[in-house]
């Protein structure tokens, strides 16, 4: 996997989730700096939500959940240090919107989210999920991350 950042230890999408496995939708990090995240995802029909040869859009919530993993990976590891302790996020979703019905695998789709309100340990989340150039989906999260 290609790191966004060069250095001794490159960030990637394994250094900065837990997930692994199927349940790591996350393929290269494109853009990865104080301001946003921008990761691209290739479909797959391993991915959860794969049914009947195509993919709930559901899958882009958890997508845009994974890139702001990535993007306040990077915040905790800035402000904690690479050896700080990792904790849990809670997340709940505000608002989504889908404009398309469905996935197929083989699909490129480039999530980039911000961090639109920040306090402590909460913060609210916008993500946009583009396939080819075209929104198809708009998501936002509220996320507070366990003490």
């Amino acid at each position: 996997m290609r790191s966004a950042i060069s250095g001794p230890d490159p960030l990637t999408a394994e250094t900065l989730l837990p997930h692994r496995g199927r349940m790591l939708l996350v393929s290269r990090i494109l853009v990865l700096n104080d301001d946003q995240a921008t990761t691209l995802s290739v479909a797959h029909r391993d991915w959860p939500l794969f049914e009947k040869g195509l993919i709930s859009p559901l899958i882009l919530v958890e997508l845009v959940a994974q890139t702001a993993g990535v993007h306040n990976g990077l915040a905790r590891l800035k402000t904690r240090g690479e050896c700080s302790e990792t904790r849990g996020w809670l997340v709940g979703v505000k608002k989504a919107w889908f404009h398309v019905d469905a996935i197929a695998p083989g699909e490129a789709i480039t999530t980039t989210v911000r961090n639109a309100f920040v306090f402590e340990n909460l913060r609210e989340i916008t993500g946009l999920a583009t396939i080819n150039g075209r929104p198809v989906a708009e998501v936002t999260l509220q996320v507070v991350e366990a003490q």
